[in-house]
């Protein structure tokens, strides 16, 4: 399993290397470009379609692969590999018709992220798809929450709302060099942990093909950036990290009977809905729009406190890998340490909150 996991990082990782400087000369050379505006940090024109790159590598991975598992990794063709792995690979053909959902989902998302980028649409259009997207994929790609909540309707809406938030999370997310697609990283390599220690050949898969795909966009959008994602992107990512915080496994009642797990998505999420949440509140209360953008985010908010864009990436990097680190350790402690994790995550958000804040 570790050198289909291996392959499947390395490919995805190339693939995307490869597409994200195309698609960035392609970008110039068709005016796909976000020049630079108000709401914005960005001082020069930098080409958008990175969004490409990373739809088409996540569909350009999942399909052969899934050809690669049914017709070779499963019948044991593949001499090298071990006997478990064609376990494994009928596990994960077991779970097709999840994933052709998946990627119809993706689709969706990813033109109409496309359009926005080239036509601007209001946001109410956009929460219209992204909601009839999300319930789609709840109620009928099963990705949705299945612990303590017996109703499949209340349980599909309910993981619904939960979807767009975190669509809209990176979205939002998506607003200086790096920041959206690295965190994303994090997160997805701590889902995969999870998913690991539950046995989850499925979620991990995903997780791996995903984490590969946007290192490979990274190394072209770390500051300074040479190609932004656009919203064809940010909502893919979004997306992509909702289904793996919603089809991995946290509550295991036959091995503890502990509840607190189920709250590793949050915790793992917190920075980027630390930044949803507070930039919403400070537009409300300004009498804003709180789908129009401005330089309000944290990050931008960080860096005007005298931190460079990649000083700023990086404090946030850090915060989500502290925040994500300890909620791998909810499986293994008892009540008074999951507070403890809580009161960490708090602290943490706390820390940027007041340093954010003070003033020059």
């Amino acid at each position: 399993m570790t050198i289909l996991a291996i392959i499947l990082l390395a490919g995805s990782f190339a693939l995307s290397l490869i597409l994200t400087a195309v698609v960035r000369r392609l970008a110039i050379r068709g005016r796909l470009v976000a020049h630079p505006v108000a709401d914005r940090f960005h001082q020069k024109p930098v080409p958008l379609g990175g969004g490409i790159a990373i739809f088409v590598t996540i569909t350009v991975i999942i399909v052969p692969a899934i050809a690669a598992l049914k017709f070779l990794v499963a019948p044991g063709h593949l001499g090298f590999l071990s006997e478990s792995a064609a376990i494994y690979a009928n596990d994960f053909l077991g779970k097709i018709s999840q994933l052709a959902i998946i990627l119809l989902s993706i689709l969706i998302l990813f033109l109409l992220g496309l359009w926005d980028d080239l036509k601007h649409l209001g946001p109410f259009l956009k929460l219209a798809v992204q909601f009839a997207v999300a319930i789609i994929a709840a109620g009928f790609g099963e990705i949705r929450v299945e612990f303590f909540i017996e109703s499949k309707i209340i349980a599909s809406l309910l993981s619904a709302v939960w979807i767009v938030l975190i669509i809209n999370a990176f979205n939002f997310l998506d607003n200086m060099d790096g920041l959206a697609a690295g965190i994303a990283v994090i997160a997805s390599c701590i889902l995969f942990t999870a998913a690991a220690i539950s046995g989850q050949v499925f979620v991990g898969g995903l997780a791996i093909i995903f984490v590969g795909t946007l290192m490979g966009f990274l190394v072209f959008n770390f500051p300074p950036a040479k190609i932004f994602m656009g919203d064809a992107g940010s909502l893919v990512v979004g997306f992509f990290v909702a289904l793996l915080t919603l089809r991995t496994t946290y509550y295991h009642e036959a091995q503890s009977g502990q509840w607190y797990p189920v709250f590793l998505p949050a915790i793992v999420m917190a920075v980027p809905l630390y930044d949803f949440i507070s930039v919403t509140l400070l537009r409300i209360t300004q009498g804003k729009s709180p789908f129009v953008g401005d330089t309000q985010h944290f990050s931008h908010r960080l860096k005007r406190r005298g931190l460079t864009d990649t000083q700023t990436v990086l404090t946030l990097y850090l915060a989500a890998l502290c925040t994500g680190l300890g909620a791998t350790f909810l499986y293994q402690v008892n009540l008074a340490g999951a507070i403890l994790i809580f009161a960490q995550t708090f602290m943490i958000l706390a820390i940027i909150a007041i340093f954010e804040t003070t003033s020059m």
